[in-house]
């Protein structure tokens, strides 16, 4: 199942330009403002969960952050982003890894992570999600997601997904973070058609 679900986003990430995926955006403003919202200094560790190569991290390093780090299972997303960063390379850690299976060696002060989670549809791995999240984060720090909402898709790059609903994500999450912010956004696809997200921002308790 591991390498089936590499092979995909590999493939993806090799045959289709940036902006031939559904999820792409050149300025993704909600994100940036859930993160500056969490009021972190510029040295903060902050790290993007499923980024591929989305433009999140070059408006980070352009904002001053310092201690960004980027996970894809992609190697190829990996390489794009590297590429298209040039010399700011550098000011990103780079790690290839499916979530489940991540292991971090530091603590983060926020985990961001737009469309990605809503990969996981079965709940052993959403519990096992949830778990490294929580044990990934500094006491106090910020969790920041944007998923599909019970109003979005029922597939993405020819995937099931799993929506959300704000009482969705609450039951899940509160007994461990704090929901600070929950709010739903449509976003435009290049195609012209729109995704229906819910974005929500916790604190780990």
């Amino acid at each position: 199942m591991e390498n089936i679900k590499k092979e995909h986003w590999e493939k993806v990430f090799s045959t289709k330009l940036e902006n031939e995926v559904s999820w792409f955006q050149e300025n993704p403003e909600t994100s940036i403002q859930l993160i500056q919202a969490c009021k972190l200094p510029k040295t903060a560790k902050i790290i993007d969960i499923g980024g591929g190569d989305s433009y999140l991290i070059d408006n980070l390093i352009a904002l001053g952050y310092t201690n960004l780090y980027l996970l894809d299972i992609s190697q190829s997303a990996i390489n794009r982003i590297q590429k298209r960063l040039g010399a700011n390379k550098d000011k990103v850690t780079f790690i290839v890894s499916d979530v489940l299976d991540f292991k971090p060696i530091e603590k983060f002060d926020a985990w961001h992570d737009r469309a990605s989670f809503h990969f996981l549809t079965n709940k052993e791995d959403i519990l096992k999600y949830k778990s490294i999240v929580f044990n990934a984060l500094n006491s106090n720090a910020n969790f920041v997601l944007g998923t599909f909402s019970t109003e979005g898709p029922l597939k993405c790059s020819g995937l099931d997904i799993s929506q959300y609903s704000v009482e969705k994500i609450l039951d899940l999450f509160e007994d461990t973070f704090e929901m600070e912010n929950c709010f739903t956004e449509d976003h435009k696809t290049p195609f012209e058609t729109t995704q229906n997200f819910i974005f929500s921002h916790f604190k780990k308790i």
